[in-house]
């Protein structure tokens, strides 16, 4: 199972947050977000950030670093893994199962993540097969969206999705994520929707919605 860091909003948590980081990071990375989010006393949260295994990443010359899936360069197209991307969604669903062997039902585990990670929650969330709390998917893109269709499981069809992302983000263009968004729609999810001034980076009006969908889903 991957390595996590673990932190705890309140005695016997409730409800699980499961906080992927993105490529080269580590679960460290969104860790100072926990008290930002300032959640209310009453709502007890585990939030979960595990560490990506290393691995080469071809975009990146081949230098090894922690990544959810390696990513290809293909005639000035990125491209993911399909592979990795798989092989991520098992230890994503391996965590998962583990906070519901520690009494919190996959009804209160969100799963979230930022780029790569975000890509992971939308790909493991989606296709899960008891209803989760939500997915919340940051600056991120719905990763093999072919699959999709055949894939997708019907008990997070109404799963609440919260996507957001940087109008001026030059590692994953905004245009990439609309587009994943409006395969979403189409296929019927409901998807909360937010563009912030920025570019690959998170702000601060971002963490403030990011604290009210949680608190809305987590209630």
């Amino acid at each position: 199972m991957l390595a996590t860091i673990e932190l705890e909003t309140g005695a016997k948590p409730t409800a699980s947050v499961i906080w992927l980081h993105g490529l080269g990071a580590d679960g460290h990375d969104f860790e100072p977000i926990v008290p930002e989010l300032d959640l209310p006393d009453a709502l007890a949260v585990r939030f979960v950030f595990p560490h990506a295994p290393m691995q080469a990443v071809t975009i990146n010359g081949g230098a090894v670093m922690r990544a959810w899936y390696d990513v290809y360069a293909l005639e000035g197209a990125r491209r993911e893994d399909a592979d990795g991307v798989r092989a991520s969604q098992t230890k994503v669903e391996e965590l998962i199962a583990r906070e519901k062997a520690r009494g919190v039902g996959a009804a209160r585990i969100v799963l979230a993540g930022f780029s790569q990670g975000g890509a992971i929650a939308l790909q493991t969330g989606l296709r899960h097969g008891e209803r989760l709390a939500g997915i919340m998917a940051l600056s991120t893109y719905v990763p093999v969206a072919s699959t999709l269709a055949a894939e997708a499981s019907a008990a997070n069809r109404a799963a609440p999705i919260f996507m957001a992302h940087g109008v001026d983000d030059p590692l994953i263009p905004i245009e990439r994520a609309i587009a994943s968004r409006r395969q979403l729609e189409a296929a019927g999810y409901a998807v909360e929707w937010h563009e912030y001034p920025m570019a690959h980076a998170v702000c601060v009006e971002e963490i403030a919605d990011v604290s009210a969908w949680l608190q809305r889903v987590l209630r």
